[in-house]
């Protein structure tokens, strides 16, 4: 009995510990076939029989893991081909991506079709050839980037592509499809390249959005985005509708003018309304925010085991009978000080403060409040922030409070309430980086030249440093870097804020940018490696002067800077990514350098991504031309 209670337990952990070899072996088994599949394989020499494809050790080659099971196959300019066994790749269980680019493989496309958890097909480069079947992609519901240029396909464009509801990048270009472009009913497409092949009619209205890049080279196109007015006879066989295009153009417009008119409307009852009520409800942009008849305290850390101030900012007929606590769950209403070099305030001072919306976004809203003593700050509200308890929440606000760096941004109080939370900053008249970039263009814009956004640069890897240092104990220490979260001071300076926020936010909550990262996107996991994801996307948006659609929700609009670089830089056409307002005077060699770092931090592969620490000493070896700034310290 007593041996048989011992053998479980032990048996348990045999299998335990032997269970990885037993998933990685399949694998390798599946990989090796594919190898043979190939007529030139000299270049998969390191995919040995006994190996593991996904151990430091024995890495092979092209194989793409992550935590230890392989994801895809990346074979790029291998020189590979023959046939391509998609029967390997189906017994690849967690591959969710292949890419075959610039090889030498022929023929019909394969049946790529039979992997259904495919979420990315990379064949551009190749001589595949003949038509593809209209259902081709039914059961490819989870594809989201679809590359087929420059090979022979011919034949229309299979239709079921349109009904890839997840499709963020579809690339046809270089072929010899015919016919009419199928609709896209979907907002989720970023990039789109059918160039130079055989398509005529009409754009779809789904894709009036791309530029005249995406579609030249086809004769027989017509729509807005190529400036081609499509005649009667094109436009009605595109629809079958647009014959009463007219009429529900002036429905339409009647409508639009009519919303107008109330929205008027209520705009002007809205300041008629603010400016008679001094107290209660303050209307800020669009929302509202409500002071309740509660009791505010403003509580400040304690000192020598003393609170340094306490004192009640509000009467309270109800607090008391709500049974409010600091614990605090819906009764009590406090701002609690973590930072007082900007004085001490409360509740009641902001609810008070003139006040106006700075922006909107996934994570929350901000806005701007002058209060009576003349301080202004920045009010963020969050939401999706309840995975943790107001202790751990309180301890975690009062460590971030406590770190103190030029180039980073501390908060200087915060309020915590269930539904969400309000955290309070020092404003900076600058503004962010992000209004430096894309707003109005003044007068302080003309001192944004080389020198102050590589001094920007250099300030966040700075602050990148300090932040990787003091919350080196946090899985993602930033969470959040992007050009709205890096405010400028009054030497352009930049200073990071919004940093350490991943472990207040709700398990299923993907509002922080390090939630857009590939590999955040593709399995929902965050690592260090996002927040370098999220650095190379500021440092192309910088080089670049472009917006990025990855800080879009649904990549409607701006532009894939990752794509348009990696793409330039493949094809030499580095030149024209710059700016014309840091390269109107020429190209620098430094220029060049951090251009090859941010292509180096925002590759989609997170294992081919630089680390945190590299990616700083890189750029603070980069220096200016004749002189140079210093490096981070």
């Amino acid at each position: 009995m007593d041996a048989g209670f011992v053998l479980r337990p032990l048996l348990f952990l045999i299998i335990l510990s032997s269970s990885p070899v037993a998933s990685s072996a399949p694998a390798s088994d599946a990989l090796l076939k594919l190898k043979q599949s190939f007529s030139n394989a000299t270049a998969l020499d390191s995919w040995k029989p006994g190996s593991d494809p996904c151990s430091q050790q024995d890495k092979w080659k092209g194989v793409v893991c992550f935590n230890g099971v392989p994801r895809g196959v990346r074979l790029e300019g291998m020189g590979l081909s023959g046939k391509i066994n998609v029967n390997a790749l189906g017994e690849i269980k967690s591959l969710r991506f292949i890419s075959f680019i610039n090889n030498s493989f022929s023929g019909p496309i394969p049946e790529f079709n039979r992997l259904g958890s495919l979420r990315a097909m990379f064949l551009s480069g190749n001589k595949f050839s003949g038509q593809i079947a209209s259902d081709y992609f039914v059961k490819m519901e989870a594809l989201r980037k679809v590359w087929l240029s420059e090979n022979e396909f011919t034949g229309k464009i299979p239709a079921s592509l349109g009904q890839l509801s997840r499709l963020v990048e579809l690339h046809l270009g270089n072929n010899q499809f015919i016919g009419n472009i199928p609709n896209f009913n979907h907002l989720s497409l970023v990039s789109v390249n059918l160039a130079n092949n055989k398509l005529e009619g009409e754009i779809p209205p789904s894709l009036s959005k791309f530029n005249a890049n995406s579609f030249v080279g086809n004769a027989d196109l017509c729509g807005e985005p190529l400036g081609v007015k499509c005649n009667k006879k094109s436009e009605n066989a595109v629809t079958g509708r647009d014959v009463h295009k007219d009429g529900y153009k002036k429905i339409l417009a009647a409508i639009l003018t009519v919303g107008i008119i109330i929205l008027v409307v209520v705009i002007i009852l809205g300041i008629i309304r603010r400016k008679k009520r001094k107290e209660g409800l303050k209307v800020v942009g669009d929302r509202q925010i409500l002071m309740e008849e509660i009791e505010v305290k403003v509580l400040v850390p304690k000192k020598n085991g003393a609170d340094l101030s306490k004192r009640s900012l509000g009467s309270s007929r109800k607090g008391s009978q709500k049974g409010g606590s600091h614990k605090g769950g819906g009764g009590m209403g406090e701002l609690v000080m973590v930072n007082t070099e900007k004085g001490v305030f409360g509740l009641p001072d902001l609810m008070k403060a003139a006040a106006e919306v700075l922006g909107n976004g996934r994570s929350g809203s901000s806005y701007k409040a002058r209060m009576a003593n003349g301080v202004a700050v920045v009010v963020k509200r969050m939401r999706e922030m309840n995975a943790m308890g107001r202790e751990e929440f309180d301890a975690d606000l009062n460590r971030l409070g406590k770190l103190k760096h030029p180039n980073i941004l501390t908060p200087l109080a915060y309020h915590f309430r269930r539904d969400e939370k309000l955290f309070i900053f020092e404003y900076l008249p600058k503004g962010s980086l992000l209004y430096l970039l894309h707003g109005d263009r003044g007068p302080s814009h003309s001192e944004f030249d080389w020198p102050a956004r590589l001094e920007i640069i250099k300030g966040i890897a700075k602050g990148l440093e300090y932040i990787y240092t003091e919350l080196a104990f946090l899985d993602v220490p930033h969470g959040n870097l992007k050009s709205s979260n890096v405010f400028i001071g009054s030497d352009n300076e930049a200073l990071l804020s919004e940093y350490g926020f991943c472990p207040f936010m709700n398990p299923n909550a993907r509002v922080l940018f390090a939630y857009k990262s590939p590999e955040a996107i593709e399995i929902g996991k965050v690592t260090t490696r996002s927040d370098v994801y999220c650095l190379g996307i500021v440092i192309l948006e910088i080089l670049t002067g472009k917006f990025p659609s990855q800080y879009l929700s649904n990549g409607n609009g701006g532009t894939d800077v990752v794509h348009w670089v990696d793409s330039a830089i493949s094809e030499g056409r580095q030149a024209e990514l710059f700016d014309p307002e840091i390269a109107n005077s020429g190209i620098s060699s430094s220029m060049e350098e951090l251009l090859h770092v941010g292509a180096a931090c925002s590759q989609s592969n997170p294992e081919l991504r630089l680390d945190m620490k590299e990616a700083i000493k890189r750029i603070g070896k980069i220096k200016i031309e004749g002189g140079g700034l210093p490096s981070p310290s």
